[in-house]
């Protein structure tokens, strides 16, 4: 079992009559990366404040292993916060960024030298140690903020967003950095983003915030596959959501009713509830279909618009049993369908996510 090293409990923060963050509790074990996602505003950069000691709560208390630290001082807490706009000193080189942590705790020359020396290298700037700032990328200069954080050893490092002002194909490649960074030293990590793509590329765990509340919590694939309420199944890529009501329940399933017809899906919920059915555009499926258990026949889908992203067509249908619906599809990218169509469209079962309203 691994160790529990940062604890939230009962975590409130306040601004007046505004609440920011309310009531959160949070475990983040040993070597754990996990990302804390949001829409802007939700909460998330607070809680990471937070953390880092930079803002305190008004309430509740905040553990590193068994060392309360909710009072006590940035400089003083085995954490490390790596900010979007990296706070490097323009005036230092390389190495003297590098090693600026180390200096503020008197750690020896001879040390210090040794410890700057793998921190570079363990970024992949091992050559640019006698560079200034203002010669590096911003991919580099993310590189040296990350190796001055690290040189220090926190026992949790906290990125607010530092992604976010590379562009797409320099933060892909820092996001497979970061988590391979992570995994070698076997740091705890807790990153801080409102991408989707990059939360669920990089965690083991997602905290999902909204409103100063985690909203869910979990792996990506649960998170995105099996939402655990209507705002993550929104915020968390596409959905497609199906208002229905049961009609009837026996033994975990329900008979429900819908604008396409009456099926049966996995579901707890008592007769007359009204629920909203989550497939995602991926998971329904153009074409005939085997009549055969655990297969749902959604009817047929004229196409109203079809966009191709590289990785796929987006289709846009009406459907429905009197077309009076939409729906959002992702269909292969060599699919030759086009506006106007009409395709039988069916999804499984088993990937059938029901939610109460």
């Amino acid at each position: 079992m691994k160790e529990k090293q940062l604890r939230l409990e009962g975590i409130c923060r306040y601004y007046g009559e505004i609440t920011a963050v309310e009531d959160v509790d949070l475990t983040v074990e040993q070597g754990e990366f996990l990302v804390l996602l949001g829409p802007s505003g939700s909460g998330k950069t607070t809680l990471l404040s937070m953390m880092g000691g930079f803002t305190e709560p008004s309430s509740g208390k905040i553990y590193i292993g068994d060392e309360d630290i909710t009072s006590m001082p940035p400089a003083f807490r085995p954490t490390v916060t790596v900010f979007q706009d990296y706070a490097l000193f323009p005036h230092m080189s390389v190495q003297d960024n590098v090693g600026f942590g180390l200096t503020m705790r008197r750690i020896s020359r001879q040390e210090r030298i040794k410890k700057v020396e793998e921190s570079l290298d363990k970024v992949g700037l091992q050559d640019f140690g006698s560079r200034n700032i203002h010669q590096l990328s911003g991919g580099q200069r993310q590189r040296v903020a990350l190796a001055r954080a690290i040189a220090v050893e926190p026992a949790v490092l906290l990125l607010d967003e530092p992604l976010g002002a590379l562009d797409l194909k320099i933060r892909h490649q820092m996001q497979e950095e970061l988590v391979h960074l992570q995994k070698s030293l076997n740091t705890t990590f807790v990153h801080v983003t409102h991408d989707q793509d990059e939360a669920m590329g990089m965690a083991d765990n997602i905290a999902l915030i909204n409103h100063g509340k985690i909203m869910d919590y979990g792996p990506p694939e649960r998170v995105y596959l099996r939402p655990a309420n209507l705002f993550t199944a929104n915020f968390m890529g596409d959905s497609n959501l199906i208002e229905a009501s049961i009609k009837s329940q026996q033994d975990g399933r329900a008979s429900v009713v819908s604008p396409y017809g009456t099926f049966e899906v996995p579901c707890q919920l008592q007769p007359g509830a009204s629920v909203n059915i989550v497939w995602r555009p991926e998971q329904i499926r153009a074409g005939s279909s085997d009549p055969c258990e655990g297969v749902i026949d959604l009817g047929e889908a004229k196409v109203m618009e079809v966009v191709f992203q590289g990785t796929h067509r987006q289709c846009n249908v009406c459907c429905g049993t009197k077309m009076d619906q939409e729906l959002t599809l992702k269909m292969s990218p060599r699919s030759p369908v086009a506006e106007g169509d009409l395709l039988p469209i069916y999804a499984l079962e088993s990937d059938a996510v029901v939610l109460a309203d």
